[in-house]
């Protein structure tokens, strides 16, 4: 199927896997690329020398396309920018919208730029600052996301901008891809279903949990880090909910200090990435504390395998996954069930 976003990224279907800590790594990346669809790194959880890594062991495992999910408001994105620029990325994704600056130093360097957008303004914004197509995300995805159902947010970007537009939040099959072309977009990106595939590194009692799950498993809470972020209920969760202003400060002082060891960054580095979370987000400074709860929360689960004292992201799609197949088998999967809806729909 060959549509804007194959023919911009060089894959041979429209089906993107999003860059999600701690879960997209080499593995699940490499398998997505060698299945014939976009892999992403999800590097937010990564070293900038384990980013560099990364994106040389994906290298010697595959030749296919992939890309790099940076975090826009790091205060080292210039110099993973650098390292995506000098191992020759394809494809740079962003959570957040980046700057002009650094989507005209990817431009330059040859590399396909495509935030990530929960908003029409958002998606004006960088397509107008060029970015060369954006993934919009409706409040049916998992992790932090808004308010506005994907069936809405989604024709009102495609009528705002004159990129591409790649449909996320709420797809797991090829009924969905042919509802989001209907809708304008040129191809679907999908988390939580990449997640549960067997590729994944996610730890078999975390799938398991997932697994589990029904639709109303998925809730949406603003304990993990201070904004609205779509996981499943649990009652680790509950217990988040439940807590008052002062465990959860106490709580968000010793992430913050967990993350500080994860991630090798220094106070002052912290400090000055906290800045410019709260001037890019408007956060409060007690949002930007809690934003450290995130990578240490979803390390627990998504790498030590806690269900008991991690918090696992997802879409509400979970409630309707039932397997897991490796990514060869799920993209196959939806490219057979989207032709057949095609075929179904032309009367054939």
């Amino acid at each position: 199927m060959r549509t804007a976003l194959t023919d911009l990224v060089g894959v041979e279907h429209p089906v993107v896997q999003t860059g999600m800590g701690w879960v997209a790594g080499p593995r699940l990346v490499t398998a997505t690329a060698e299945a014939g669809a976009l892999g992403i790194l999800g590097s937010a959880t990564m070293t900038p020398g384990q980013l560099r890594a990364a994106v040389r062991e994906v290298r010697s495992r595959t030749n296919r396309p992939f890309g790099v999910n940076l975090r826009a408001d790091a205060g080292d994105a210039g110099e993973r920018v650098r390292i995506l620029v000098e191992e020759g990325v394809p494809v740079a994704s962003f959570a957040l919208a980046p700057s002009r600056e650094l989507i005209a130093r990817l431009k330059d360097a040859g590399i396909v730029v495509i935030p990530s957008v929960g908003a029409r303004r958002h998606a004006e914004k960088v397509a107008a600052w060029g970015a060369d197509a954006v993934v919009v995300q409706g409040g049916e995805g998992g992790g932090h996301t808004g308010r506005v159902a994907t069936s809405v947010l989604l024709p009102q970007v495609v009528d705002a901008v004159g990129v591409p537009v790649v449909a996320a939040g709420g797809f797991h099959d090829g009924r969905g891809l042919v509802a989001a072309l209907a809708y304008g977009a040129c191809g679907i990106a999908m988390g939580t279903r990449f997640l549960l595939t067997s590729d994944s590194t996610v730890p078999d009692a975390v799938k398991a949990a997932y697994l589990a799950a029904s639709v109303t498993d998925v809730t949406v809470t603003t304990k993990v880090d201070g904004i609205p972020h779509r996981v499943l209920r649990t009652p680790f969760v509950a217990a988040l909910e439940r807590a008052g202003p002062v465990g959860t400060f106490l709580r968000a002082l010793r992430h913050a200090a967990a993350f500080r060891g994860l991630s090798g960054l220094s106070v002052s580095r912290m400090l000055r990435d906290g800045l410019a979370m709260r001037r890019g987000g408007r956060l409060t400074w007690g949002q930007v504390l809690l934003a450290a709860n995130t990578p240490v929360l979803l390390r627990a689960a998504m790498v030590d395998g806690r269900t008991d004292l991690g918090v696992l992201s997802a879409g509400q799609v979970a409630g309707v996954i039932e397997d897991l197949p490796s990514c060869g088998e799920l993209v196959g999967r939806v490219m057979a069930e989207a032709d057949e809806v095609l075929r179904r729909l032309a009367g054939g």
